[in-house]
C-alpha cells in the first residue's frame, strides 16, 4: 500500500471526506451511548441542548471556549513554523502567576491602565517560558517536544510550591490558593450576573491579529517558509533561528493570555486546578482548525460545546462524561485521516 498524491482534488473530495469524518464521529459516539444503555439520538440531542439550548448554556460554552482559543492560537502559530510547542500548559500557568503577582496590589493603577499592563506582563512571562526550549533547539539541537512537555510538570510543581508558600492566601483557611485579585485588576463581565467576561472578546481580537500577522506581514511569510522547508528558507536568506525565536515569543504570549483571562476574568485567584488541561486541548483545537487562526475560534467553540453539553447530558441521561473525550479524540483522528486522503489516494500493490 502506498499514497499517491492528487494534484487537483475535486470539490466533492475536499468537502465529502471531512463531512464523512464528522459523520463517522457521530456514529461512533452514538454506538458508545447505546453501549452505555442510553438512546443515541436522545444523547446527542442532550449534548446540543446542553451546549446551546438556552442563553445560559450558550454563554457557558463561550466562556469555556475562551482559554481554548488562546491555547489553540498558541499551538497553531508554533506548529505553522514547525515549532512543536507542547508546553502551552506551562505558559498558561506562567501568565496566571504574573496576573496574581501584579493584580493583588503590587501596581496602584486604575483599571483602564492596570488590566492592559497585567496582560502584557503575562504575555512576557509566557514568552520567556517558551524561549528557553527554543534556544536549546536552535543552539544545541535539543528536541523541543521533550523540553516543552517537561516544562509543564516543572511549572505545575513551581505553582504548587508558590501556593503553599509565598502566594498562599493567609485568609484561605489553609487551602492552597492565592489572594483574590483587586477589583481594578479584574476583567468586567460581558453579561452582568453571568460568568462570560471580556476575555472572550480579547480572544476573538487575538485570532484576528494572528490572522493578519500570518497573511499580511513579513514575519508571517517567514514563518510559513520556515515551516514548509527550513533549509530552503535558510538558503533564500531567511534567518531561521531568529524566526523561530519570534514565533516562540508570540506563541508563548498567546498561551499565557489563557491564564490571564482565567484568573482576571473568571476565577479571581490562582489555584493548582486552574486549568483542566487547556494547554493540551489546545493542540486538538489547532489541529481541527488546520492551524487557521479564524478556524481556531470555530474549533474551540465546537470543543467547548462538546464538553459543556456532555456535562449536561451526563446529569440528564446518566451517561459518563468520558464520552466527550472519546468524541473529540475520534473527531481529531478521523479528520486528520480525511484531510490526508483529500490530497492523496491509496494505491494497493
Amino acid at each position: 500500500m502506498r499514497l499517491e498524491p492528487i494534484p487537483n482534488p475535486s470539490a466533492l473530495r475536499r468537502v465529502g471526506l471531512p463531512a464523512g469524518a464528522l459523520a463517522l464521529t457521530v456514529l461512533i459516539a452514538s454506538l458508545l451511548a447505546l453501549l452505555a444503555g442510553a438512546n443515541p439520538f436522545a444523547t446527542l440531542g442532550l449534548i446540543l441542548k446542553g451546549a446551546a439550548g438556552s442563553r445560559f448554556a450558550l454563554l457557558e460554552t463561550l466562556n469555556r471556549a475562551t482559554p481554548l482559543i488562546f491555547t489553540g492560537l498558541a499551538v497553531a502559530v508554533a506548529f505553522r513554523a514547525k515549532l512543536w510547542n507542547i508546553g502551552a500548559e506551562a505558559q498558561l500557568y506562567a501568565g496566571a502567576v504574573v496576573t496574581v503577582l501584579l493584580g493583588t496590589g503590587a501596581l496602584p493603577l486604575p483599571s483602564v491602565f492596570l488590566v492592559p499592563v497585567i496582560a502584557a506582563a503575562a504575555m512576557l512571562a509566557g514568552a520567556l517560558v517558551l524561549l528557553g526550549p527554543v534556544l536549546l533547539k536552535t543552539r544545541a539541537g535539543v528536541d523541543e517536544v521533550v523540553t516543552t512537555l517537561l516544562f509543564n510538570f516543572i511549572m505545575l510543581l513551581a505553582v504548587s510550591w508558590l501556593l503553599e508558600g509565598p502566594l498562599k492566601d493567609p485568609m484561605g483557611m489553609g487551602w492552597p490558593k492565592s489572594p483574590a485579585l483587586e477589583k481594578a485588576a479584574r476583567l468586567p463581565r460581558i453579561v452582568e450576573g453571568l460568568r462570560l467576561h471580556w476575555g472572550f472578546g480579547l480572544a476573538i481580537l487575538s485570532a484576528i491579529a494572528v490572522r493578519v500577522i500570518q497573511t499580511r506581514t513579513t514575519l508571517g511569510y517567514e514563518m510559513r517558509a520556515v515551516g514548509l522547508n527550513a533549509e530552503a528558507a535558510r538558503f533564500a536568506g531567511i534567518p531561521v533561528g531568529r524566526v523561530m525565536v519570534k514565533t516562540a515569543l508570540l506563541s508563548g504570549g498567546l498561551a499565557a493570555l489563557a491564564g490571564f483571562s482565567e484568573v482576571a476574568g473568571l476565577k479571581g485567584n490562582l489555584t493548582l486546578d486552574l486549568s483542566p488541561g487547556f494547554g493540551y486541548t489546545g493542540i486538538i483545537v489547532a489541529m481541527l482548525a488546520l492551524l487557521n487562526p479564524l478556524g481556531v475560534v470555530v474549533s474551540a467553540l465546537f470543543v467547548a460545546g462538546v464538553f459543556v453539553g456532555a456535562d449536561s447530558m451526563s446529569r440528564a441521561a446518566g451517561v459518563p462524561t468520558y464520552i466527550a473525550d472519546i468524541l473529540l479524540a475520534t473527531a481529531l483522528l478521523t479528520m486528520v485521516l480525511a484531510l490526508r486522503l483529500t490530497t492523496a489516494r491509496i494505491r494497493w500493490r
